[in-house]
């Protein structure tokens, strides 16, 4: 089944009413390196970085 054009509005609206984002930026290929990584581990770009920031917070 295809995802129609209604879905994907309704995702980026609850997305938008739900998440806030933060953008990052990193010096050209480690974006890859970065998510070859976390695919290591078995998680995806966001949460792993999510789960660093949480460990520092932790510590603190």
């Amino acid at each position: 089944m295809a995802y129609s054009n209604a879905q994907k509005e309704a995702t980026a609206r609850y997305n938008k009413k739900t998440y806030d984002r933060i953008e990052i930026k990193v010096k050209k290929g480690r974006k890859a390196e970065i998510a070859a990584y976390a695919k290591e581990k078995n998680k995806s770009v966001t949460q792993f970085i999510v789960d660093l920031v949480d460990k520092e917070m932790e510590e603190k």
